[in-house]
């Protein structure tokens, strides 16, 4: 039974929303459900409104400011104050002033982040190449459209692209631009989305109109002799890698290298940088060689500083005597962001939909993009001739009758009866009527009929040009390829970036690295564990510390420069040198190289050797009975790779590997107990890693290879009983006196 309510209680209470009924309702919903409700929608506004770049190559953010200065008249007027466009801009974008604001430095000439800037720009707009520069307020800078903003917004008022309402319906604004060129790979672009991001870079406008034209007119051309390479507004050195440059061009994804560009000025013994990579700054530079010098690693400099002034970027590093400064820039070039690395994501909104692209296939959305974008032109004007011409045919028929035509007039009573008098007396339309009702009286005469008639024969024959263009795909794109053409012709600049290919990079010198040069000792246990230990060090103790259950295996007299290649269990190998490991001693356990090496889940060390000059072979014996001799040389690279996919053949698991500078008899030994003598030289070298080898050993079922070691170092006494003189053989069993298994160790 329900307790009754005491009235004096309610009255006390009938403020507070927390009783008598009146807490707020809690309705309990899943984590999932409320993410799918809230955070999906905006996500997704986050990649299609602001953060990722469409076929225009342009954000939201970009398109209505330059929109907006458009409707401003500043596209070939004067200047007017930053602050004014910003403000006019919020009418489109109501995200704040410093926004806007931020947006119209990056699209400025003084700003200098594009190849072809947008804003023309008066006063500091800071600079790309410099982290700390900040720019002046909105107040004191000014700006107008640049002059290849004509290619941007040529036709908009011919319904080349579409036209929606903006955020309070007080005004329209187009959904693109309607670009003469692929805007989308001249200007360089970056947004960071929710869960996605898109990171364009620029190429030269000529050798994309090049290319677009090359596209247009062969689709399956090869773009990379064409569109070289991108191209960055702060110049520098690009390292062309043809395998990079093609990967992104496909894809869409990839990174190629940029580095600096220098001189020596040997009269004062320093170097001048003029040229930096795009991804970097001058701070961003000074922070890491001042780093450097402190840390010890760079002991050539004597000062650096920054000279940039109006004539453009400049550092200045004065060396030391005697230091020669080519060496010296590639040891910088290694250590610092004089040169860097530029990451490639060509994500572009596609229809509403993010889309990674490769170059071909964003050439072939603009295209087709562009090609609509020039039938709905033509279309329009075709559109407003059949309106003209319609009107002239209706004139052509009062040209019969003037006289008529001017009794109708004055014989009607009413104003409004005038039109549909004229309607009847002469067969025509209501629009035909009213244009003919608006004739001024002094051009009702012989000569001007006659003029606006004449009109209607070559109206007649543009308008069944027109239609045959909206119907003619080929014909559109020779209007498209004309337009590339006079777009190229006026704005086309100089690359900035100059492309360093890899036969102009062989005669460069190596840098020294600074790697101390001491004989060591390393080892390795069979559960991969290394150290590398000094002489010093191996004479006050020789006794190895070893996990319970592992153990010695291999060991190698070396120098502290020298590389070790370790095989793994997946067919990989992974490069190192001596000197990435801290010297040890005998007492500990070492470094575990699958941690050590990064290796992949599950992956352990299955053999390993230090390489020296990388001169001999390598021999792989397989379970099943076969053996492969590649050349060391496979093994060697140009770069410092820290992994080779494919160090060996996956088709049967190792037995053993041995590293062969000089043939040599060894012995194979079986499961089955079976012994097989045979001399390497039997065995051809192969330069590909991954070969299968030749069948050795003929196995029986069950029965594998169990190791290989050189004659020498096995307890056999009857070497000719196991010799062979061809392969493969089956070898002979073991007997009593030539096992000796407690003497033999594999290598």
């Amino acid at each position: 039974m329900a307790k009754k309510k005491n009235p004096e209680e309610g009255a006390k209470h009938k403020n507070n929303p927390n009783v008598m009924g009146l807490r707020p309702e809690v309705l309990e919903q899943p984590i999932t459900e409320t993410l799918e409700i809230n955070y999906m929608p905006y996500a997704m506004s986050v990649i299609v409104s602001r953060a990722i770049p469409e076929i225009d190559g342009f954000k939201p953010s970009h398109r209505k400011l330059l929109y907006t200065m458009y409707q401003m008249k500043l596209l070939g007027g004067a200047r007017t104050k930053s602050a004014n466009v910003v403000g006019q801009t919020m009418k489109l974008n109501p995200h704040g002033d410093a926004a806007i604001y931020d947006t119209m430095v990056r699209l400025s000439r003084g700003y200098g982040a594009l190849l072809h800037p947008l804003v023309d720009s008066k006063g500091n707009f800071g600079k790309v190449y410099s982290r700390d520069m900040a720019w002046a307020a909105s107040r004191y800078t000014e700006v107008r459209l640049d002059g290849i903003c004509a290619e941007l917004f040529r036709d908009i008022d011919q319904d080349t692209v579409d036209f929606v309402d903006n955020y309070d319906g007080t005004m329209q604004e187009p959904t693109l631009l309607p670009t003469t060129f692929p805007n989308v790979l001249v200007s360089a672009n970056q947004g960071i989305a929710v869960g996605m991001a898109s990171n364009l870079c620029g190429f030269n406008l000529a050798e994309v109109c090049d290319a677009t034209v090359e596209y247009l007119k062969h689709p399956d051309c090869d773009l990379t002799a064409v569109l070289k390479a991108p191209d960055f507004p702060t110049g520098g050195e690009l390292l062309y890698d043809a395998a990079e440059i093609a990967q992104i061009y496909n894809t869409g994804r990839g990174s190629f290298k940029v580095r600096a560009r220098w001189r020596y000025l040997k009269s004062e013994n320093l170097i001048e940088i003029y040229e930096i990579p795009y991804s970097t700054t001058v701070e961003a530079i000074m922070d890491k060689v001042a780093e450097l010098i402190k840390a010890g690693k760079v002991k050539e400099i004597a000062d650096m500083r920054d000279e940039t002034d109006l004539t453009g970027l400049k550092l200045t590093i004065d060396l030391k005597r005697g230091t020669d400064p080519d060496k010296l820039m590639q040891k910088l070039f290694r250590a610092t962001p004089l040169m860097d690395s530029f990451a490639c994501n060509f994500n572009i909104l596609i229809a509403g939909m993010p889309r990674v692209m490769g170059v071909r296939e964003i050439l072939e959305e603009w295209t087709a993009w562009r090609m609509e974008g020039v039938r709905r032109r033509t279309y329009f004007v075709m559109k407003k001739k059949q309106e003209k011409l319609h009107l002239l045919k209706g004139l052509k028929k009062i040209l019969l009758d003037i006289d008529r035509a001017i009794k109708i007039i004055r014989e009607t009573e009413e104003d409004a009866e005038v039109v549909p008098n004229l309607m009847i007396g002469f067969g025509i339309d209501n629009i035909q009527a009213e244009y003919v009702a608006d004739i001024k009286l002094r051009n009702i005469n012989k000569e001007y009929i006659l003029k606006r008639i004449e009109e209607t024969s070559t109206l007649e024959e543009e308008i069944a040009d027109l239609q045959d263009i909206v119907g003619n795909p080929s014909r559109i794109k020779k209007i498209i390829i004309s337009e590339l053409g006079a777009v190229k012709k006026k704005y086309a600049q100089p690359r900035r970036t100059e492309i360093v290919y890899e036969h102009q990079r062989l005669s460069e010198p190596e840098p020294e690295e600074e790697i101390p040069d001491y004989p060591v000792t390393a080892f390795l246990s069979r559960e991969g564990y290394f150290k590398k230990i000094t002489p010093a060090s191996l004479r006050m103790n020789s006794e190895q510390k070893y996990k319970e259950g592992d153990g010695a295996w291999l060991q190698w007299e070396c120098t502290n420069r020298d590389e070790l290649l370790v095989f793994t269990d997946k067919q990989q190998c992974y490069k190192t040198r001596m000197s990435d490991f801290d010297d040890a001693k005998a007492s500990v356990l070492g470094d575990y190289l699958p941690t050590k090496l990064e290796m992949e889940a599950g992956e352990s060390v299955v053999w390993a050797c230090v390489p020296g000059d990388y001169s001999g072979n390598l021999l792989f014996f397989f379970r099943n009975g076969k053996a492969a001799r590649v050349e060391l040389s496979a093994y060697q690279t140009q770069t410092r790779r820290r992994k080779l996919t494919g160090a060996y053949s996956d088709k049967s698991p190792l037995a053993a590997a041995l590293l062969l500078r000089e043939d040599l008899e060894l012995a194979v030994i079986s499961t089955e107990g079976r012994c097989l003598i045979f001399h390497t030289a039997l065995l051809a070298p192969k330069a590909t890693r991954t070969t299968q080898g030749v069948n050795v050993m003929t196995l029986k079922p069950k029965y594998s290879v169990d190791r290989v070691e050189p004659v020498e170092r096995t307890p056999i006494v009857n070497t000719a009983r196991y010799r062979a003189r061809s392969l493969p053989v089956a070898g002979a069993l073991l007997k009593g006196e030539d096992r000796g298994e407690e003497q033999m160790s594999l290598l």
